[in-house]
């Protein structure tokens, strides 16, 4: 076999292999996220914790193996909220599950928004949730986001 030939079969087994890897990641719905609560917890002497509930809903056949959850709460463009979690239950297709996480309070950047409030006054403040998932298996990562406006009265 010639150099060309060697290098066209090459190619051509190269382009077999990604398009079979390519079949094997799932296509999946992203998981349905609400923020079912947010209450404060008892201080340890660190800075500000809170506990968020949040129902997951599986729109997809397969369950939801969840490896790790990034998240991160923004109140008028700011980011107040941050927290990590592994701790996550495996959710069933087509159900849902309450995830319980834990967050911390970034203080300077809830001190540069209340700085901004006393500049803008506003009944409304618009928040916005992010998070990303990630999965055991091939599934790829999801995003989610959710934004809204929060009315203060």
């Amino acid at each position: 076999m010639t150099e060309r030939a060697h290098t066209i079969a090459y190619l051509l087994l190269c382009s077999v292999l990604l398009a079979g890897c390519a079949g094997l990641t799932t296509k999946m719905d992203p998981p349905n996220v609400t923020l079912e609560s947010f209450t404060s917890l008892p201080s340890d002497g660190g800075g500000p914790r809170f506990e968020i509930k949040l129902r997951v809903q599986n729109p997809n056949e397969q369950s939801l193996d969840i490896s790790g959850v990034s998240y991160s709460i923004e109140l008028m463009g700011h980011e107040v909220i941050t927290g990590v979690s592994n701790d996550v239950p495996e959710i069933g297709g087509y159900s849902e599950e309450v995830v319980t996480l834990q967050a911390s309070l970034k203080l300077f950047q809830l001190l540069r928004l209340l700085a901004g409030l006393g500049q803008t006054p506003s009944d409304e403040l618009t928040y916005r949730f992010a998070a990303k998932i990630d999965f055991r298996g091939l599934v790829p990562t999801q995003r989610v986001e959710e934004t809204g406006q929060i009315t203060l009265e």
